[in-house]
């Protein structure tokens, strides 16, 4: 269970901290919700307190997660589809899932893709929505400013796309 004050991921959003518990009534009945502002943009959320889990509603990772995102970060890039809209399908459903590792590998298979060939202007959106998501992240785990937090994540996507990995796994 979170509290007030707690930090947070909303996968839709990115870090949030908890500013309040308020009880406000829905369909006749009196529920809970959290007040959570997202860091990086300002936006303010409310979550019910008994649909967090399903919201995906969780803690931020840890310095050993920040490692293993940091390892897909740096790994191939992962099969694609070659159609652009079966593509953002297939991240959006990634992304939707929460975890951060699958957040981290569609970052680093957009910022290849980009590299390589372009994007196609709803991927361009994707990857800056995604891309901060994660930087909102690394930025409440490593205590930095968010735009430190993208350069961060920026020096590590340009590191793999100039080292060879490609998105037919083979490097150039």
């Amino acid at each position: 269970m979170f509290a007030v004050g707690d930090t947070v991921v909303y996968p839709q959003h990115g870090a949030g901290r908890i500013l309040d518990l308020v009880t406000q009534e829905f369909q006749g009945e009196q529920r809970e919700y959290f007040l959570i502002r997202i860091i990086h943009n300002d936006m303010t959320v409310q979550v019910p307190v008994d649909g967090l889990e399903k919201a995906g509603i969780r803690a931020v990772m840890d310095d050993e997660m920040v490692a293993q995102v940091l390892g897909v970060l740096r790994d191939d890039a992962t099969h694609m589809p070659v159609n652009w809209n079966r593509r953002v399908r297939h991240n959006t459903d990634k992304i939707k899932t929460g975890d951060i590792l699958e957040i981290a590998d569609v970052v680093r298979n957009l910022a290849i893709r980009e590299h390589e060939r372009g994007l196609s202007t709803g991927e361009k959106q994707m990857f800056a929505k995604v891309r901060r998501i994660l930087a909102s992240e690394i930025m409440c785990v490593k205590g930095m400013p968010e735009d430190d937090a993208l350069s961060f994540l920026d020096g590590i996507l340009k590191e793999v796309c100039v080292n060879g990995q490609s998105l037919d796994g083979n490097g150039r």
